[in-house]
């Protein structure tokens, strides 16, 4: 990475810029850190580790320190600068207090200090001190110790110079740095309970990204003590590798190029993969990007056509073919970061990259650097125009396949699937589609259902597992051809969520092995065919009782074995004189409609488990794995959890 120029290398009192005060951060804390669930109390270990980061992007810092202390105190320290201490012109407090305790006050406003930032851009440790019970700062610099403790946002005492304590081992070893310690309000947060393995995959992301820096995490709130150490020299082609572990590499080495233009640092990484789908993360100063931006753009422009050119030059596809972007796109991992002064993101999440000349600088570096990777790497390259060309006559095939359905639809006047039962409601906003296993069930659905906003559709067995086949395959198949007509938003690249016809869809299954096998197998059509279904809520999974509980003319449901035996208590206790049956319902055509509607359907009654993805990339990783061509991860998975399950039939 570059190094700051003499400018940016300075750092003091003067660099800190203030824009505003604290005060609106515990009234509203949700405007800062998006809630004060649990998503928000990690929330404040990202804003201190991110200034941490944001000391190693600037070649300042390459360790970092992650302490879960007891009594929920957490604590990062970082061996980079520190924060100056010196006297801040405007605020006649210390740089240090002045930054912990003004909003908006920060290095990262215009003051020269940072080259490139994440976080909040200033707000977070601020918001971080407001929104703590208990915080302390102590910083190292100039070889000499400080300390300031705080309480909710204000300072206790004045910034004061100790002797560094003999158990600080990490400032034993460096010369400088900063270190923020913080206890969580319970005044704030209902619950504080930090988690390990969000914690551990959010600095493994960042560990990746931000290559040659050493993070440790040690969580110290039990008696026997977990430490975990995150080094990846390889950067962001390493991540790449940690993407496809689920996969085989059909072409090594992985290509990497990283290049300065101008004032910004871009980074790419790519490798191709025996599957059939894309993972692919952008990143703008370390900050996700779940909508990707001008850089993946860049990115996905330059990819396309140097592939093209190379495959036309070394005469690997006819002239007159040409790879389109959802040709080189199959069984693509890649990672694009870039580092900027000033990102402009769309929206408050920060979910997509707005800045115009970022598209041409990607650009540039992917188009020479993949060139020269190209040339210098024939076998690879021929890999990869192999699986470009096996994608292009796949779509090739898809296409016509799509068509013939498209077409066979038009023809018949757009009649639904014969197994569909409609419902007579025209509004997708008030309409449900339940998808049935088998013809018993969907029998009694469709006579216990309210006709009117309920449509029914039954599926006879199980469907193709498209998690292993392309979309050609696909729609040869009767029973997904079916679906996708019913819910009429089209496939692959003509698929428009606009023509949904049902904004509640509803799997409803047997609850045993093979109703969870079938409901598998639905979800992983909608997470790879429909995704944006799953992230707007349309998918909902129903949940049928288990059990039914019977006295006299009395019926009760039960839906886990603790509600079984409470419902028999009870009714033990009001009439102890009658006897009680249990039925265990193993599947939905054992309920008449009447009950089934009552149970399952009726909207004033019914569960349902809404369809959620809180982390694409484990659950991408999952549906490869359980639903992938690889047996041994999904036999090992296996293994782990058997004792976890319960109510499995044989």
């Amino acid at each position: 990475m570059p190094k700051e120029n003499d400018k940016q290398e300075q750092y003091g009192a003067e660099q800190i810029t203030v824009l505003e005060g604290l005060e609106p951060v515990r009234k509203r804390p949700g405007m800062y850190i998006g809630g004060t669930s649990e998503e928000g109390l990690h929330h404040l270990l990202w804003e201190v580790f991110d200034n941490a980061i944001d000391e190693a992007m600037a070649d300042r810092c390459d360790t970092i320190e992650i302490k879960l202390l007891a009594d929920d105190w957490v604590s990062v320290a970082d061996n980079g600068h520190g924060i100056p201490i010196e006297t801040h012109k405007k605020t006649g407090k210390s740089a240090l207090e002045t930054v912990l305790t003004v909003l908006h006050a920060g290095s990262k406003f215009g003051g020269g200090g940072y080259k490139v930032s994440g976080g909040l851009h200033g707000v977070g440790v601020s918001v971080v001190n407001a929104l703590s019970e208990k915080l302390r700062a102590e910083v190292k610099i100039g070889g000499k110790f400080y300390q300031q403790d705080y309480e909710r946002g204000k300072a206790k005492a004045k910034l004061k110079e100790i002797k560094l304590p003999e158990d600080d081992l990490f400032y034993k070893k460096h010369e400088s740095g900063t270190r923020i310690s913080f206890k969580a309000d319970s005044q704030i947060f209902p619950i504080i309970k930090y988690s390990r393995k969000t914690i551990y995959n959010h600095i493994r992301q960042q560990a990746y990204l931000t290559k040659g820096v050493k993070i440790t995490i040690s969580d110290e709130r039990k008696e026997r003590a977990h430490e975990y150490n995150f080094f990846f020299d390889g950067g962001i082609a390493s991540y790449v590798r940690y993407l496809s572990r689920s996969h085989k590499l059909i072409a090594e080495p992985v290509f990497y190029a990283e290049e300065a233009v101008d004032n910004v640092i871009v980074e790419v990484a790519f490798a191709y993969a025996d599957d059939y789908n894309e993972r692919t993360f952008a990143f703008a100063n370390n900050i996700y990007n779940p909508e990707g931006g001008t850089h993946l753009v860049g990115f996905r422009t330059s990819l396309t056509r140097v592939i093209n050119a190379y495959a036309k030059k070394n005469s690997l596809v006819k002239e007159s073919d040409s790879f389109t972007g959802e040709d080189v796109k199959e069984g693509l991992t890649a990672v694009v970061s870039v580092r900027l002064p000033d990102p402009q993101f769309e929206g408050q999440t920060k979910a997509k990259l707005g800045n115009p000349e970022i598209r041409s600088m990607v650009d540039t570096v992917v188009t020479k650097n993949l060139g020269y990777f190209l040339e210098e790497n024939p076998k690879t390259a021929k890999q990869i125009i192999v699986k470009c060309s096996t994608t292009l006559q796949a779509r090739l095939a898809m296409r016509a396949a799509r068509d013939s359905v498209i077409r066979k639809s038009a023809l018949e006047g757009m009649t639904l699937p014969g197994k569909l039962a409609d419902c007579s409601e025209k509004d997708p906003a008030k309409s449900e589609l339940y998808i049935v296993e088998g013809d018993s069930a969907g029998g009694s659905a469709k006579q216990g259902r309210n006709r009117q906003f309920q449509a029914i559709l039954p599926l006879r067995g199980k469907i193709l597992n498209v998690e292993r086949a392309r979309l050609d395959r696909m729609l040869s198949s009767d029973a997904i051809k079916s679906l996708i007509i019913a819910l009429g938003a089209g496939i692959g690249d003509e698929t428009d969520i606009k023509r949904l016809r049902y904004h509640r869809i509803i799997i409803m299954t047997d609850a045993d092995v093979d109703g969870a096998h079938i409901r598998t197998l639905l979800l992983t059509l909608f997470f790879r065919h429909y995704l944006e279904l799953i992230k707007k809520g349309h998918i909902y999974i129903a949940q049928p009782p288990l059990y039914g509980v019977m006295q006299g003319n009395t019926r009760r449901y039960a839906y886990t074995e603790a509600e079984r035996d409470k419902i028999a208590k009870e009714l033990k206790t009001e009439r102890p004189s009658k006897n009680i049956n249990v039925q265990r319902y193993k599947g939905l055509g054992e309920m008449n409609p009447e009950q089934l509607w009552e149970t399952t359907m009726n909207p004033e009654n019914r569960v349902l488990l809404q369809v959620s993805l809180a982390d694409a990339e484990k659950a991408d990783e999952m549906f490869t794995m359980l639903m992938g061509q690889e047996v041994p991860p999904r036999k090992r998975f296996i293994q782990t959890h058997a004792r976890q399950v319960v109510n499995l039939d044989i």
